[in-house]
């Protein structure tokens, strides 16, 4: 390759230029206004620009190592004779006498067509236009510039506006990143700029003054209302994003709103159908409302639980079995629970007897007749009685005075065991709760089961508390061993009836008077076997506390009232006018 040579490259000579290619120049790029070895200024004869913009533009050369720049020297002279097939001298090297040059130039795209072999040819030599013609390119204003290395060519004016012309589409093309690597960046946002800037901020050094003519907008083709546009749209989207958040947020803080201080779901209305709930022992707000949510009667349990705190009376349900009815309101299932009709427990009276218990039992639980009987005695062992529970073999019954009087929740589809279990439970709870052995060892008796069976003689025969403390007193003063008058027999109507099994009063004397059966206490000194009935706590505490008169007898004439006397005498009046009454005198 000679001087004048082009190889292709990346960067486009203006095709009007008559002096089309680099015209020698290699090397590496130097800096504007220094030459490219070193600070010797050089002339080129055969370089048309040498003598004409010798005072224009230098090139300073750098000397380097000899061996290095002999080096360089040669090698386009090898692939030249490569290419060619024939030796070739470099023309600079010649006429100035210096060492061959480094010729690594720029590859310019182009190469100068000639035949294979032949010498080079110095284009401006004697082709028409060239450094010997008349006509002069670089002499007048409108002649085309020398030609300079390919870093720091500079276009003419036609081609300054060719290429302004092109960034100006690039800048288009690039509206939606709007970078600029020659510039520093400019704030696009109103609040940002200088004709929107609220705070009215000082234009900086080098900023383009906004009322100039030569503006960036007017530079630039009106690009700053295209900024403002593409401003707007982002303030649109910073707003729909600000408003989605926003609303967001109002969500998130509406649900837990509503969660917290919302009123809870509820049913309308008094419900429909029937339901029987069971209510255990101990259950309070949320347990019961829990309950009614499971079985269908309210739709949730803070709604239940805020109707309870509502109600004056909301605390005061207990226990129990219920009637209630599918999808109730809180407040109307509170106020139906409130009312006596609504509960359905199994209920036991005080002083009611285990057989009728245990018939009750079947009829709740559609068993057939003796079943909960038979239960109680082949599994009686098994349903939680204490410890001083008197294994006696004349004893009819050893749940008899365990199945507390109460109100219990026998549901339907339950079994019978398990309502005896719950009787027998509360049982042993509320003696727990009375000392029944204290009792015993003060009126000498046999142990807490013989308090409990004095307890129950007393539920049967009285009637009201008075009367419960008086026939405590009558039973202790006959149970006395110097009792010479009844010797010590109780002569209860009530423990023959048990025996019985039946609440008739009149008994025939010789009847009375003759049956042997252990809970006759006509023919048997002392207490029966065991209790004849379920005592409530009233007829119990009685039972603890009696009183200390001296009564002896008691008898009632019209059934509501109860008369005691402390001699045979005042009591023999007495029973002859109850003769009298029932038409037996």
């Amino acid at each position: 390759m000679t001087e004048y040579g082009r190889g292709p490259g990346s960067e486009p000579w203006h095709p009007e230029d008559p002096l089309y290619g680099d015209q020698g120049w290699g090397g590496q790029q130097a800096a504007h206004g220094q030459g490219q070895y070193g600070d010797q200024q050089q002339s080129y004869p055969q370089d048309p620009y040498a003598q004409q913009y010798q005072n224009h533009q230098q090139y300073p050369q750098q000397p380097y190592d000899q061996q290095q720049h002999q080096q360089y020297g040669q090698q386009p002279q090898q692939n030249h004779q490569q290419q060619y097939g024939a030796p070739q001298q470099d023309p600079y090297a010649q006429q100035q006498g210096a060492q061959p040059q480094y010729n690594g130039g720029w590859d310019t795209g182009q190469q100068t067509a000639m035949p294979y072999g032949a010498e080079p040819q110095d284009p401006y030599a004697q082709q028409p236009g060239g450094y010997d013609a008349t006509q002069d390119y670089y002499g007048t204003p409108e002649a085309y510039p020398p030609p300079q290395p390919p870093g720091r060519r500079e276009a003419a004016p036609e081609q300054q506006q060719h290429q302004q012309h092109q960034q100006q589409e690039q800048h288009q093309q690039q509206q939606s990143t709007d970078w600029d690597p020659d510039e520093p960046q400019e704030e696009t946002h109103p609040f940002f700029t200088g004709a929107d800037d609220p705070a009215g901020r000082e234009p900086r050094d080098g900023d383009e003054d906004p009322d100039d003519d030569g503006s960036r907008a007017s530079r630039r083709g009106g690009k700053t209302k295209k900024k403002k546009s593409r401003s707007g749209c982002a303030c649109l989207v910073v707003s729909v994003v600000l408003l989605g958040g926003l609303g967001g947020v109002s969500y998130v803080g509406y649900t837990f709103w509503k969660k917290q201080f919302g009123a809870p779901a509820d049913f309308a209305g008094t419900g429909s159908g029937e339901v029987e709930v069971e209510i255990p022992e101990g259950s309070l707000g949320y347990d019961i409302a829990n309950i009614l949510r499971k079985k269908g009667v309210i739709k949730s349990s803070d709604a239940f639980v805020a109707a309870q705190n509502d109600n004056p009376k909301g605390k005061l349900l207990q226990a129990g079995v219920y009637l209630l009815k599918k999808e109730m309101s809180a407040a109307s299932a509170i106020d139906l629970m409130l009312d006596p009709k609504s509960q359905n427990a199994f209920v036991i009276p005080e002083g009611t007897r285990n057989v009728v218990v245990y018939g009750e039992i079947d009829k709740r639980l559609g068993l057939k007749k003796g079943t909960t009987a038979k239960v109680a005695k082949t599994k009686a062992e098994s349903l939680g009685l204490p410890d001083w529970a008197d294994d006696n073999p004349d004893v009819k019954d050893p749940l008899e005075g365990f199945l507390y009087p109460a109100a219990y929740p026998v549901a339907k589809g339950s079994k019978p065991e398990d309502a005896l279990k719950r009787m027998v439970a509360r049982a042993n709870k509320e003696y727990e709760n009375v000392d029944l052995e204290a009792t015993a060892k003060k009126y000498n008796l046999d142990g807490p089961w013989q308090v409990l069976t004095v307890a129950s003689l007393v539920q049967a025969e009285g009637l009201t508390h008075d009367d419960f403390r008086k026939m405590a007193e009558v039973v202790y003063n006959r149970l006395e061993p110097d009792n010479t008058i009844t010797n010590r027999k109780l002569e209860f109507d009530s423990a023959f009836n048990y025996l019985k099994n039946q609440s008739k009063i009149t008994i025939g004397s010789k009847e009375i008077r003759t049956n042997p059966d252990p809970y006759n206490t006509y023919y048997h000194k002392g207490l029966p076997p065991g209790p004849i009935s379920n005592p409530g706590m009233d007829a119990i505490k009685a039972s603890l506390n009696p009183t200390t008169n001296g009564w002896m007898f008691f008898i009632s004439l019209d059934g509501k009232k109860t008369d005691f006397t402390k001699t045979v005498e005042e009591h023999e009046k007495l029973n002859e006018k109850w003769k009298e009454q029932q038409g037996l005198g």
